[in-house]
């Protein structure tokens, strides 16, 4: 028997043993495939760290499913490396996955909703239409409602900054707001 031959049969043997649930079958087998197993990872995953890590998962599976072995469908390094296989594409497909996640999401926090975009130019229109409304005020409504209303000054302080009695402040918005509402309401 060739070395290869000797490894192939020993292979079987552990796995069929360790199926069985013997831990030192079990530490023989990981002494016989750690090796390819890692290589095999490295080559698929080609970050060492997560290779390790794989590598680890692989010999874990490989505990807890030996029984699945079939001697009769393949040799036990052979049935190993296509555990070790699998699981180092899960590993790369699930990482592109993550990749292309936080690529969408930073495509989609960088490109404004589609409401959002209709609400700013709605609020647009809304400004525009309010500047052509105050236009057509007097310049004393407009200048009453813009200190009161843009400004955030009280009636009282209108009054006072503009010199002119309390009563007359009031009238003047009363007026001017009455002409807005009207023009307003012709927005909508």
């Amino acid at each position: 028997m060739t070395g290869r031959e000797g490894e192939r049969v020993e292979a079987d043997e552990l796995l069929l043993r360790v199926a069985g649930g013997d831990q030192q079958a079990f530490e023989d087998l990981y002494a016989l495939v750690s090796g390819p197993v890692f290589g095999l990872v490295k080559r698929v995953v080609r970050d060492p760290a997560q290779s390790e890590e794989v590598a680890q998962e692989v010999l874990l599976e490989l505990w807890r499913s030996a029984g699945r072995f079939d001697p009769r469908r393949g040799s036990a390094l052979a049935w190993v490396l296509t555990l070790a296989h699998r699981r180092a594409v899960d590993r790369v497909r699930s990482a592109r996955a993550a990749v292309d996640r936080e690529q969408r999401e930073a495509l989609r926090a960088r490109a404004p909703a589609f409401d959002q975009v209709a609400e700013e130019v709605e609020a647009g229109l809304e400004r525009e239409w309010v500047r052509r409304c105050l236009h057509r005020l007097t310049a004393l409504q407009r200048q009453s409602v813009t200190l009161a209303y843009y400004e955030g000054y009280t009636y009282r302080e209108v009054a006072e900054r503009l010199s002119l009695p309390l009563g007359t402040v009031k009238t003047r918005m009363r007026d001017g707001l009455t002409r807005l509402r009207d023009c307003l309401g012709g927005a909508a």
